[in-house]
């Protein structure tokens, strides 16, 4: 059982930070970024458009594994640019749907056409627990007969 919720709920509780890149910033400037900010991924947004997603992922398939350097390639040149976005009024099972029919981790959240946060993996396991140990809660209160 999946619990109902939206992005729009994630996102209210967990915040809508967003750090982002250009495509011309330089790898090594991103995965600094990246680890300074604890995160795994990064919105690539040029002239205020959201054109992909820079993750780990990229990182180690397409520099480390490699052998390229990350201080001498730009963002650009590794990149995800064809990415799948949600809105805020999507659901968290549409969105692990999402994540698990295309293999990310990460989704960015569009309205409209600006990008309004970023939703991972582990943002939506997390609201699920949290809705289940409370839905638990209740039944065992409810089972119980002790009124709230």
């Amino acid at each position: 059982m999946i619990p109902h919720g939206t992005i729009h709920e994630i996102l209210s509780h967990k915040g809508s930070n967003v750090w982002t890149v250009t495509p011309d910033t330089m790898v090594f400037d991103a995965i600094k970024l990246m680890a300074e900010k604890n995160i795994g991924a990064l919105a690539v947004v040029e002239n205020s458009r959201l054109t992909g997603m820079f993750t780990e992922r990229d990182y180690t398939r397409k520099v480390a594994l490699k052998g390229r350097s990350s201080r001498e390639l730009k963002v650009r040149d590794i990149f995800s640019p064809n990415i799948a976005r949600v809105t805020p009024n999507e659901s968290v099972e549409d969105c692990m749907r999402l994540m698990t029919e295309h293999r990310v981790r990460h989704l960015p959240v569009v309205k409209g056409n600006e990008l309004s946060g970023i939703v991972s993996i582990g943002d939506l396991v997390n609201w699920i627990i949290s809705a289940q140990t409370t839905t638990i809660s209740q039944l065992e209160t409810y089972i119980s007969g002790i009124p709230s």
